[in-house]
């Protein structure tokens, strides 16, 4: 599909504005004695500046670098139709006209190499929030209370008649159940003591473990056999 070029208003009074600062930046040069060439070059480097610095800003957002060098092109390029519209002799400029018009290439070529090859900070993505672990006291008291359930009494057999029956060994008394707890918790532990000892240059008692993880004292006194 084609698609027709048609005329727009904006991008004609860009067009006549161009070629008329254009021509003012000429005749500016020409009368501080740049001639020939050298004359149509000036106001190519003063809008290539201008639309540099413009560039850096649209794309790599606002900084004091692109504004600075902006400004600068922009009083140059203004001060130049404000000159020849007879505010100066143009017959006979002023020396300090003269050494602007002079020293502008060295300021311009600064202004373009610092542009382009000085970079710009990023700012880092924000990263996503991890989602938040599962409350480990729930999971420890849910096994707690599954590990609490006493075991079925053993059945004794009644022996036959004629046989004595046989002594039933009594059960050895068992030993308390460990406490499980769960890996995340332990994680979360380890970073808790890693920081307060960081801070305190101590390691981390029970009581402070216990304070600042909020469990129950004998699930602290679990943690912490782990962490020991």
């Amino acid at each position: 599909m084609r698609t027709a070029l048609r005329p727009d208003a904006v991008l004609v009074q860009a067009v006549i504005a161009g070629a008329l600062s254009f021509a003012h930046l000429h005749d500016l040069a020409a009368a501080a004695g740049q001639d020939g060439w050298k004359a149509w070059a000036y106001p190519i480097s003063v809008d290539l500046l201008l639309v540099a610095a413009w560039r850096r800003l649209r794309t790599d957002g606002p900084s004091r670098l692109a504004w600075c060098w902006f400004l600068i092109a922009l009083v140059a390029s203004l001060g130049a139709n404000v000159a020849t519209a007879g505010f100066l002799d143009l017959e006979h400029p002023p020396a300090l006209l003269r050494l602007g018009v002079a020293g502008w290439p060295v300021l311009a070529f600064l202004g373009g190499t610092l542009l382009a090859h000085t970079p710009t900070p990023r700012t880092p993505a924000p990263q996503a929030p991890a989602a938040p672990d599962p409350d480990p006291v729930s999971e420890v008291e849910r096994e707690s209370a599954s590990a609490a359930e006493p075991d079925p009494e053993p059945v004794v057999v009644a022996a036959h008649e004629d046989t004595p029956a046989l002594p039933v060994a009594e059960p050895a008394p068992a030993s308390p159940p460990a406490v499980p707890v769960p890996a995340a918790l332990v994680e979360h532990a380890r970073k808790v003591a890693a920081d307060h000892e960081h801070r305190t240059g101590a390691r981390i008692d029970t009581d402070t473990l216990r304070a600042r993880l909020g469990v129950p004292p004998h699930l602290a006194d679990a943690i912490a056999a782990q962490l020991a």
